[in-house]
């Protein structure tokens, strides 16, 4: 199990870095991960949930590109 600082450090961020890049509500956010939409998130804790930076770089590549349309 990795801590907080050894996540940031391997390209991790947690939901309020995430809503400050993907701007949409906790919940709505969270829906999304359900249904497929947005990243599946990684525990790195027992209270500690963190996405791949990369994973949320490549969703903003895809939110941009279709925006461009």
């Amino acid at each position: 199990m990795q801590n907080a600082a050894e996540a940031e450090s391997q390209g991790f961020l947690r939901l309020p870095q995430v809503l400050t890049l993907y701007p949409v509500s906790r919940s709505t956010w969270w829906n999304g991960v359900k249904a497929g939409k947005f990243p599946k998130p990684f525990k790195l804790g027992p209270r500690t949930t963190a996405w791949r930076k990369s994973d949320i770089l490549a969703l903003l590549a895809k939110a941009g590109e279709g925006e461009q349309r």
